[in-house]
């Protein structure tokens, strides 16, 4: 069909006949005409926001075959799948087929038999499949999950860093067709990425809609042992099915699935949930029998790695489970987006802590190997083509250590492999690129840490993520942040009476001034030694969520060192506040318990009904603390000699753990914790959560280091 004039009633007709939809979903129309006119476009659009209507309809129109290259087979034979259905003519070449099916795909295509091509990249590295597809250009090339295109992007593929070889070729003549980049997640450095890696001819790009407005997200700290309970709890309510449990290992997904399956009813299951696993180490037909299922509604949830729903289109998703944290916020936002597709509430839950900070640092160094690694393997190179065999060998490197080494020297142009699996010397500039890369890694997780522990709205904080500043200033309303008193996980409780004066102190403070250090700030109140800082930050994490504070990170250096810290600033709220004036002020206080591995400490926690009918948890056995008055001190504890050595110890430690992460040694451990663990020596974490300052997150973290210290 020629790129008329009459582009907007061409769309509009197509779009009635052959998709049966009376008009577009929002933005679609505009980057349909610009395809229509053969213009070179990114399209980054939200998962469910309808990106693939965007180069379907197009291709449509413009006639010809259009190419789609894609990732995934699974999103592969989805797609293909529903064009069929509409009665499109459409084909299929990766490597779940058989070549005689491959083969007559490539038949069909040069005789101009279809209208859909669905290729992955891998395919364009075969000798000869490249010039095939030249001897009949395309109608319209699409490169869906384009991310996969940038070395920034969160599921870099290297055989998508090589497209942009091939596309000349296939686009060459005096009109050259348009190349279409889809993605539900980029970066600005990923846009600008994908754009000059593909080479595109003056772009327009299209970036839409970060913000999904029916999806609630919260953030709990929840040791691992406690997880399966508490996702098994969870998904206990049939209201919250189907869901997605997304787990960091194949092992951890495959234990999530059977626990789930059983429907432990001492968990809180009201009998058997249908459950499946979903990694790429199962049989591929095993794979596609679970998303098939999942699919038809057979399935209430898949505890899956990361591959799985990337092309699902199953609208009624109403949970997304992550069981451990992300390695990147690209990855986590288009994992979360599979929720609530049908516009309807959806919610998600983020479980992490400490541990997954060394889950993540072993899949790091698992995949970013160490320069020295690499250089091995290019030593070993020259322009003669060895076999991937012979140079493993000649590497002395285990064979994971090796296939690492050689994929990373691939990417960064260091070494050529072709099809055949034969290696040659690439050029010798991969060093520097490699570890660039390699930085930006760790980097992208320590964004993720970031966003466990902000106390910033947590859709306004990726939609800023994603570049778009402007929207980033509306909060959602829905999130554990925006609505503490809706979190299903988190357990919230109201500010006591010595809470308040204290926080309307902070007000007091703050006045007239820009901002102040929050270490600065428990200075001058006098509150060192009176109250924690976790009980500190606590009750600056409420000020936050009653909109009276705002909070920044910051960095000064010093002695050469940087050193972070964060700025406190009073709202507009803030400033109208007064003591005879209260604000709502909710306390993160932990877990809920019917969803925590082990009960609460009764002289800790017991739940009461609030006014308003929320529970919330009263404090107990904890005496209140107060500004301006005087209190009674604690007794000082006394050490015995031994008791005295074993706090020297812990200060040593202590001050290189407090040095390592680059915090306050007090962060660690606060002096009066200290002192009581000398005193007492707990010789179990059970012990030593009984010592006040010490919590489960500090015994994940902290717990068999001061152990070791007390029993050695």
């Amino acid at each position: 069909m020629e790129k008329a004039g009459n582009s907007e009633g061409v769309l509009a007709d197509l779009l009635r006949s052959v998709f049966g939809f009376a008009q577009f979903r929002a933005n679609q129309e505009a980057v349909c005409r610009a395809a229509l006119e053969g213009r070179d476009l990114l399209l980054v659009m939200p998962t469910g926001a309808g990106k693939s209507l965007c180069y379907q309809l197009p291709a449509i129109a413009l006639g010809g075959t259009a190419l789609v290259i894609s990732p995934l087979i699974a999103l592969m034979d989805d797609q293909a799948a529903k064009l069929t259905a509409l009665g499109l003519r459409v084909a299929r070449i990766h490597s779940g087929l058989d070549r005689g099916v491959a083969r007559q795909a490539c038949v069909d295509y040069l005789q101009g038999a279809l209208q859909f091509l669905f290729i992955a990249p891998e395919r364009l590295r075969v000798p000869g499949f490249p010039e095939m597809l030249a001897k009949r250009k395309p109608g319209l090339i699409a490169i869906d999950e384009a991310h996969c295109i940038s070395q920034w992007g969160h599921d870099f593929r290297p055989d998508y860093r090589m497209l942009g070889r091939y596309l000349p070729a296939l686009r060459d003549g005096a009109n050259p067709v348009p190349v279409l980049a889809l993605t539900a997640t980029a970066t600005p450095a990923v846009q600008a990425d994908i754009l000059s890696q593909l080479g595109m001819v003056n772009p327009v790009n299209f970036i839409h809609g970060f913000r999904r407005d029916n999806l609630a997200i919260e953030v709990a700290e929840v040791p691992m042992p406690e997880r399966p309970g508490a996702i098994c709890g969870l998904l206990a309510d049939p209201a919250r099915r189907p869901a997605i449990v997304y787990a960091t290992s194949r092992k951890q997904a495959e234990k999530l699935a059977e626990d789930l399956s059983r429907g432990a009813s001492s968990l809180g299951g009201p009998g058997r949930i249908h459950a499946a696993a979903y990694h790429a180490g199962l049989n591929p037909e095993v794979r596609e029998r679970v998303q098939t299922a999942f699919q038809a509604g057979e399935l209430d949830v898949v505890v899956a790695t990361i591959a799985f729903g990337m092309g699902i289109d199953k609208a009624n998703i109403r949970t997304v489970i992550h069981a451990g944290l992300p390695a990147t916020l690209e990855g986590y936002y288009q994992e979360i987006g599979r929720a609530g597709r049908d516009g309807a509430p959806s919610r998600t839950y983020l479980m992490h802590s400490y541990a997954d900070q060394r889950t993540h640092d072993f899949f790091l160094n698992r995949d970013y190997p160490p320069v020295d690694h690499l250089q091995l393997v290019f030593r070993a190179l020259d322009e003669t083509s060895q076999r991937v065999e012979e140079l493993r060998a000649k590497s002395r490197l285990g064979e994971e250590e090796f296939d690492k080494a050689l994929e990373k020297l691939e990417i960064h142009g260091g070494a050529r492999v072709d099809f055949g699996g034969n290696v040659t010397a690439g050029g010798n500039a991969w060093k520097k690129a490699y570890s660039i890369q390699a930085q930006y890694r760790a980097e992208q997780f320590e964004k993720v840490l970031h966003y466990t522990t902000s106390t910033d709205c947590r859709m306004a904080a990726l939609v800023r993520h994603f570049g778009d500043i402007a929207d980033a200033s509306r909060p959602c309303g829905i999130c554990d942040v925006c609505d503490p008193a809706t979190a299903v996980l988190r357990l919230f409780r109201r500010a006591t009476p010595a809470e308040r004066e204290i926080v309307q102190a902070i007000v007091e403070e703050l006045r007239g001034v820009d901002y102040k250090a929050t270490g600065t700030l428990q200075r001058n109140l006098g509150l060192v030694g009176r109250l924690s800082r976790d009980e500190f930050d606590g009750l600056l994490d409420a000020m936050v969520r009653a909109r009276l504070i705002e909070i920044e990170e910051a960095v000064f250096e010093k002695d050469g060192e940087v050193i972070k810290f964060r700025k406190v600033r009073l709202t507009e709220t803030g400033l109208s506040l007064r003591a005879s004036t209260p604000a709502e002020l909710l306390i993160s206080d932990g877990m809920v318990e019917e969803f925590a591995g082990r009960a609460a400490t009764p002289a800790r926690k017991k739940k009461t009904k609030s006014a308003g009918g929320k529970t919330v948890a009263s404090v107990s056995g904890v005496p209140a603390r107060t500004i301006g008055t005087k209190t009674e001190e604690p007794v000082p504890m006394q050490l015995s000699a031994a008791g005295e050595a074993l706090a020297a110890r812990l200060r040593e430690w202590r001050g290189a753990e407090a040095k390592r992460l680059r915090v306050p040694a007090y962060v660690v451990m606060h002096d009066r914790t200290l002192t009581a663990v000398a005193l007492t020596r707990p010789q179990n974490p059970r012990q030593l959560l009984e010592i006040d300052g010490i919590g489960p997150a500090k015994v994940e973290k902290f717990g068999e280091a001061i152990l070791g210290l007390c029993t050695g």
